[in-house]
């Protein structure tokens, strides 16, 4: 027998037999690399098509992986989030996104979310496919933006849409032609450009002045929650009911975000009121532990074939 066993080593050998066999696993080699990601080993969400980019019904939203969590102003929550969700923890939650069917993921550019996302591609084999805002500047030239754009695109970014802070900013100052210029920047390097945008008249303007976006992603929640009349923080779109009329003759697809009003809305009720609504994709931002049932909400939501006015666009 090698070693002296003391009570200390015999203790926290004891623990770690007894939780290793109560998970039913073998415990992991120190320095192990990840296990690989088993696609669609909880079955797979219904998917639709942007274009020729297929992509699922539900997308992984990216503020919490950017620990942004529009908690109005509970400081501590954002702390709380950017201790929790590390870049160890964003890889597991993608990971866990694409065993329950989940292949996309829409996200801001932030240098290190981008370095987690290739990150995640290299070392764990990830196939989550990227839908990526550019928050470069839209300027007259769109020297910053186009170079952000093509960036993102060698990085490995498979569709581009116009930030809907920098949409909703030009179409307020009446900017359309630089809309316009700033989705012809994606479309001209082949991928699927869009635009996304919380007001109503982003999409209207785009419609009207022809803009060639492939979609758009566009916030769509109802307002039956207590916090929506502070609309301090807690209200994205201030238009539901004429957003769902309006889109009802868009024929574009559309994938609809905010779609839980950063999480007052419970998952069957927003889901529901935004598959009934149109949209033909569900924008959800989740952590690890929501992913699961918030897969299965939306599948039977799917299965019980949603009554919609508006024909699926995708």
């Amino acid at each position: 027998m090698s070693g002296k066993v003391t009570r200390r080593n015999f203790v926290k050998g004891s623990i770690l037999s007894t939780a290793t066999l109560a998970a039913g696993v073998s415990a992991p080699e120190v320095g192990a690399a990840p296990s690989p990601i088993k696609q669609g080993s909880k079955n797979t969400l219904p998917k639709g098509k942007i274009k020729d980019l297929e992509i699922s019904r539900m997308l992984l939203g990216g503020n919490l992986l950017t620990h942004y969590t529009h908690s109005r102003d509970l400081q501590y929550v954002y702390n709380l989030a950017k201790h929790y969700n590390t870049d160890e923890k964003m890889m597991d939650t993608m990971a866990l996104a694409e065993e329950n069917g989940i292949d996309t993921l829409s996200i801001h550019n932030p240098p290190q979310a981008i370095a987690m996302l290739k990150r995640y591609r290299k070392e764990r084999g990830g196939k989550m496919k990227w839908i990526i805002c550019p928050t470069a500047p839209i300027e007259p030239g769109l020297a910053k933006y186009t170079e952000a754009v093509q960036r993102l695109i060698d990085d490995g970014a498979d569709a581009i849409y116009l930030w809907g802070v920098h949409a909703d900013a030009l179409v307020q100052a009446g900017k359309f032609d630089l809309l316009g210029q700033a989705v012809e920047v994606a479309r001209a390097q082949g991928v699927a450009s869009g635009v996304g945008g919380h007001l109503l008249d982003v999409v209207v303007a785009c419609e009207k002045n022809k803009v060639n976006a492939d979609f758009y992603i566009k916030t769509l929640h109802h307002h039956n929650y207590p916090s929506a009349k502070l609309n301090y923080d807690s209200m994205w779109c201030s238009q539901p009911a004429e957003t769902i009329e309006f889109m009802k003759n868009v024929k574009k697809p559309w994938i609809a975000f905010k779609t839980m009003a950063a999480g007052a809305i419970p998952p069957k009720s927003a889901f529901q009121y935004v598959l009934e609504g149109g949209a033909d994709f569900v924008l959800a931002g989740m952590f690890d532990y929501e992913i699961e049932e918030n897969v299965r909400t939306l599948k039977e939501l799917l299965a019980a074939n949603p009554k919609r006015d508006r024909p699926w666009l995708a």
